[in-house]
């Protein structure tokens, strides 16, 4: 099933997980690839960062959902202490908001538990290499999130929100103007910035959707 990692080396690996099955049933795939070689494995995220900062192992397969320091934190962790080390994301859920933090906070690669033994093989391979492995659920998960139209008034700034927040108090332009502290062309801006923003044509269609979506307190 394997092949031997560039240079005859093995890569060590880290495996970290909350669930002692996790831990063995991947302990022993590890050992029967011979380019792979089990390092440590750890039962929480604060250990994980503790025993990769003592060992700084090539890869480190990281169970995302754990009491305490989770997944993601640990993964942030542990790219900030050992910054060669790769982590393989290696969890149950596919949900995007998951996928996307772990990501950020410096996962190489997202797998599903679900994955087979050859395909695991290979994206610790790439992952030492810096080469990403994405479960297709993950990356269904990001191309969802990126093409979910944005929410209304997602672009709104600070001082637009606030002047939306007084034009559903009923004040004018000119009111609010003078609550602001600025010039009424100045407010007249803001409030068409608004409408602008919103895609809608009165003030009343703002105010409307602003409630509708808690745009404002």
């Amino acid at each position: 099933m394997s092949t031997d990692a560039p240079g005859g080396e093995r890569i060590r690996v880290v495996i970290v997980d909350d669930h002692e099955m996790v831990r063995s049933g991947l302990a022993t795939f590890l050992r029967v690839v011979r380019d792979l070689e089990l390092v440590g494995a750890a039962a929480s995220g604060d250990e994980a960062v503790r025993l990769c900062e003592r060992l700084q192992p090539d890869v480190v397969l990281m169970d995302m959902v754990m009491p305490g320091l989770d997944g993601v934190a640990a993964t942030q962790a542990v790219r900030a202490r050992c910054p060669g080390t790769r982590i393989i994301a290696l969890t149950s859920f596919p949900e995007e908001d998951l996928v996307q933090r772990a990501l950020q906070a410096g996962a190489t690669s997202y797998l599903l538990k679900n994955v087979g033994a050859a395909e695991l093989a290979a994206a610790i391979r790439g992952a030492h290499a810096g080469k990403p492995t994405l479960a297709p659920e993950a990356a269904q998960a990001l191309i969802q999130r990126a093409t979910r139209p944005a929410p209304p008034g997602h672009d709104l700034s600070a001082r637009e929100r606030e002047v939306l927040a007084l034009m559903k108090q009923g004040l004018s332009n000119r009111a609010i103007a003078e609550r602001l502290i600025i010039s009424s062309s100045t407010a007249d801006f803001h409030v068409s910035n608004i409408l602008g923003k919103l895609g809608v044509a009165s003030r009343t269609e703002a105010v409307a959707l602003a409630v509708q979506h808690h745009l404002v307190d």
